[in-house]
């Protein structure tokens, strides 16, 4: 079945379980959606870092409190896009891949926490293991941060 599922338009999608979107060869795209994520990432943190310089300058140095900001920008980064209309990071976007929930779109606050499971995890080598090797022994192609929230990642 092809996305999306006919009906009227809404903001928010009706429930659907994700069975009805196909799981099968994702596992390639999220890893290279994920090498341009990190690249937009990085591109974003260098921007904030002479933007917090710049404020910290202006300030006297006050504003430099805002440089641990920079640590949760990829989690800041895939919260707003995953959570946002389009589902997807913008990684995801250009190799057709898109985040559904069983209710349909997934919130901020759950693409965020989905987010900060995968940064821990690909943190600790052990618990990266853990989660890529989920996704490569389940049928459905979830990977262990995926289970762990309730979303799925399913080609367009």
């Amino acid at each position: 079945m092809t996305y999306p599922p006919p009906g009227p338009p809404s903001p928010r999608m009706a429930p659907v379980a994700p069975e009805m979107w196909t799981t099968r060869g994702v596992l390639t795209p999220r890893f290279f959606a994920y090498l341009i994520d990190l690249c937009v990432i990085g591109f974003l943190i260098v921007v904030l870092g002479m933007i917090i310089t710049v404020i910290g300058v202006l300030t006297f140095g006050l504003g430099w409190f805002l440089y641990p900001v920079l640590g949760a920008t990829g989690v800041i980064y895939s919260a707003i896009t995953v959570g946002g209309p389009r589902q997807a990071t913008i990684g995801m976007r250009l190799l057709g891949l898109k985040v559904i929930s069983v209710d349909g779109r997934p919130d901020v606050i759950t693409a965020g926490v989905h987010a900060l499971f995968y940064y821990v995890a690909a943190g600790t080598g052990l618990l990266w293991l853990i989660d890529v090797i989920t996704g490569l022994v389940r049928s459905d192609r979830r990977m262990l941060h995926d289970v762990l929230t309730g979303l799925t990642v399913v080609r367009e």
